[in-house]
């Protein structure tokens, strides 16, 4: 149909026939029709979980993905972040602590529906912590570095996983790259913590 629409020859690509008569590619009506069906089939259920994907149009460019370096644990960062989650009875919580050196400069504390993960609450934790680093003073001679301390290596692995574009995921290293841009380094660590009460 697209060759006829364009009257384009029979060796041209379905790529340049797409753009050309502005018909959307087989594929993604295929995704598209799944994830619909997918959709209407746990409607209403209380077990699906809160999330998306962002859209392909919406994904960065090649060129501007971030590098998501893994810290070694041998040099300390001007700012430390550490983030943790809970799921249990009471709901799904997650929290920030943001220390400069060893003082304790901020901390955040966010409750989710209960039908998020625990990595869902520990990515918001951290996307939350990296919106709110311009607020924090560091002396003016301070390296602009910092190390983000996680226990969840789900998140970990997913923020590396270049294939992996839910929208938490995505809104992370986005944040990642505008700091980056204003000359931050930022490191993750994975570390088995023990749980912290986060229901106070």
């Amino acid at each position: 149909m697209n060759i006829r629409m364009a009257k384009a020859f029979r060796t041209t690509s379905s790529e340049a026939l797409c753009i050309v008569t502005g018909m959307t590619p087989i594929i993604i009506k295929t995704e598209e029709a799944v994830k619909q069906h997918n959709i209407r089939k746990s409607k209403g259920s209380q077990k699906q979980l809160i999330d998306r994907e962002v859209e392909l149009k919406n994904w960065p460019h090649p060129a501007d993905v971030v590098k998501i370096i893994e810290d070694n644990g041998c040099k300390e960062q001007t700012i430390q972040i550490y983030t943790d989650r809970s799921k249990n009875e009471h709901g799904v919580r997650s929290g920030v602590a943001i220390f400069v050196g060893k003082e304790h400069k901020a901390q955040l504390k966010f409750k989710l529906d209960n039908r998020c993960s625990k990595n869902q609450a520990e990515q918001l934790a951290i996307a939350k912590a990296l919106e709110v680093i311009d607020a924090i003073d560091i002396a003016e001679n301070s390296p602009r570095t910092i190390a983000i301390f996680t226990d969840s290596r789900i998140t970990m692995d997913s923020l590396k996983n270049v294939n992996n574009h839910s929208y938490l995921i995505e809104d992370i290293r986005k944040r990642v790259s505008i700091l980056e841009r204003t000359n931050w380094t930022i490191e993750f660590s994975w570390v088995k913590a023990p749980r912290r009460n986060l229901q106070k």
